[in-house]
């Protein structure tokens, strides 16, 4: 904070506004209506990364908090560039990403006369933000940061976007100057999340966890949102329960862990899936019930109770009404639920669970992740291609996916071992995420390696911002899983419309992504025999100085199992057809 008033403008206003709450980056495209708020970034410490297209600011400011666990900062004129960030502020609310996103707005005066690149911005995006603000006075943007900051990263995260008109930062307008202090707390009577959760609810969900005979931890993006993976790795130890990672919470918890079982959902392992389905208490900390976990609701986890801790109320009975509702915290619910079982015995206070663990295991053993290597002359399995680059990469290696048969793939055969190393976009399921949120990732932890696993149809959206990536010096690095197709779209028409093909064919050949990538300042590399994948991908590991595209050409008739068809029980999950078809499972 100032120690005494300094005169500014709006402009210089809101970038020292941003210095002061330790923005350290900011990703962003100049225009016309935020124009004044560039100038005064030459004299700021804070690093600007200039973007090749409004989306890919989004998605680099969500790349950087999903790796830091602070709101990622991204800057935007009005009009079609406020508009090209809906896409990434719809995709942070849904994943409860911290991220603040500033838009310029045409003048006051000009506010309602259809002005050139003027849009209602608030308008458009009440529905995609935690909150947004239309700032009206110079002298209340540094209240509208502080809030916007506050916002953003308590209680349930998600992005905030402030709306500033252009005339309020203008430099040549006297109206624009005020005398600056940064505010030390913000005043916001109608917003108090809580944290803490009640006692009662803890004591109540204890005691269902130590009498359960079938009991699981299904795990979300709340408990790495909560920074909750140390907490929950000494609730698993100290109870026994095996734990399920959704796919926003991979690498929340080990996946080299005996009790780890994976991912749950419509492209789950059979275990994770069918353990969630037969189990006798759910404990759900900080998952929403997602219908691609639930399948179909009414059918879900029949026989099991539920413990729901999650910090927004809005989610509790949303989908699953809880026998014990937690709201609060995840790492401070965990927190207390160490407490009260340390102080009821510890380990010894749970039910034998050895049954469940064995029928578990059997599971594991009978149902594995499966895939039959390529035949000489095939194009390479895409399983193998993740496998070897998995095996081939630093173990704290940053993965981000795009959406689709790829990001599956990732999420199944990739062990992930710490937190924040696995960024994806879950809950709107956000086609070119990758690239941009990789940028993101690696302009937060340059020393880490960054893998951007993409999909042809992917790479078209946003491969743009490559040429970010080489100007910027910010050297990620692409595996491209070229089959050709839209491949999941690919594999419903498959399955369930008949083999009729209607319009997902890409073609290998147009656009030509070596040539693509090169001409983008990458280095690239183009991998079709399996001999070649381990000794491109070390190649690959050892380019620091620029990014690297690596083209795998994947056949394109491969299909992602298991699967539980849309609409379907979790009861019906689909299994590789090298494996006998799961039957009920009796006596439990």
């Amino acid at each position: 904070m100032s120690e005494q008033p300094i005169r500014l403008n709006g402009a210089q206003a809101l970038i020292k506004s941003l210095e002061l709450e330790g923005v350290e980056v900011i990703f962003g495209y100049p225009g016309g209506a935020i124009l004044p708020v560039y100038d005064p970034i030459i004299d700021s410490s804070i690093r600007h990364v200039l973007v090749r297209h409004e989306q890919g600011a989004g998605h680099m400011a969500e790349g950087y908090a999903h790796a830091t666990g602070k709101p990622g900062v991204c800057m935007v004129t009005s009009g079609p560039a406020a508009t090209n960030v809906v896409t990434p502020l719809a995709d942070a609310y849904l994943d409860s990403v911290p991220m603040v996103c500033i838009t310029g707005q045409v003048a006051m005066a000009a506010i309602g006369t259809d002005a050139f690149q003027e849009c209602d911005t608030t308008g458009i995006t009440r529905s995609i933000t935690k909150h947004n603000i239309l700032v009206t006075k110079a002298e209340e943007i540094p209240h509208a940061v502080k809030e916007a900051f506050h916002i953003a990263t308590t209680g349930r995260p998600g992005p905030v976007l402030i709306d500033v008109p252009k005339n309020i930062v203008d430099a040549n307008n006297p109206d624009a100057y005020f005398d600056f202090v940064y505010p030390t707390e913000v005043d916001l009577p109608g917003y108090s999340p809580g944290t803490t959760p009640d006692q009662s609810s803890i004591d109540a969900a204890v005691e269902l966890m130590m009498s359960a005979q079938r009991p699981v931890l299904y795990v979300g993006g709340g408990v790495l949102k909560a920074r909750g993976a140390e907490a929950l790795l000494q609730l698993a130890e100290m109870s026994n329960i095996p734990v399920v990672t959704t796919l926003m919470a991979r690498g929340v918890f080990p996946d080299s862990h005996e009790l780890a079982l994976g991912m749950p959902g419509m492209h789950g392992n059979y275990t994770a899936v069918t353990a969630i389905q037969k189990s006798d208490l759910l404990i759900a900390m900080g998952s929403r019930f997602d219908d691609r976990v639930t399948g179909k609701v009414g059918a879900f986890a029949p026989d099991a109770k539920v413990v729901h801790v999650d910090i927004d109320p809005a989610e509790h009975g949303k989908v699953r009404n809880p026998d014990v509702s937690v709201v609060g915290d995840c790492r401070e619910a965990m927190e207390m639920m160490l407490e009260a079982l340390a102080a009821a015995g510890g380990s010894s206070a749970f039910a034998d669970i050895t049954p469940w663990r064995q029928q578990l295991s059997g599971w594991q053993e009978q149902y594995p992740l499966v895939y039959e290597q390529s035949e000489p002359g095939e194009n390479l399995k895409p399983q193998y291609v993740l496998e070897r680059l998995r095996d081939g990469s630093p173990k704290d290696t940053i993965v981000t996916s795009g959406v689709g048969q790829h990001q599956m793939w990732a999420s199944q055969y990739w062990t992930f071992d710490h937190p924040y190393t696995w960024i994806n976009s879950g809950g709107l399921g956000t086609m070119g995420f990758s690239i941009p949120a990789a940028i993101g990732a690696k302009a937060a932890m340059p020393d880490r390696t960054v893998w951007a696993v993409d999909g042809d149809g992917c790479f078209q959206m946003t491969a743009q911002e490559l040429i970010t990536a080489t100007v910027e010096r910010i050297p990620i690095k692409v595996a491209l899983l070229n089959n050709a197709y839209l491949g999941m779209v690919r594999q419903w028409q498959e399955m369930f419309y008949d083999e009729r093909y209607s319009e997902v064919h890409l073609g290998f050949e147009t656009p030509d992504y070596v040539k693509w990538a090169e001409s983008m300042g990458c280095v690239a590399f183009r991998v079709e025999d399996p001999d070649e994948v381990d000794v491109t991908i070390a190649k690959a590991n050892e380019i620091n100085d620029r990014p690297v595209v690596v083209e795998f050409r994947c056949l394109s008739s491969e299909i992602l199992y298991p699967m539980v068809p849309a609409g379907g029980s979790n009861d019906d999950i689909i299994v590789d057809p090298s494996q006998t078809a799961p039957t009920s499972v009796e006596g439990n």
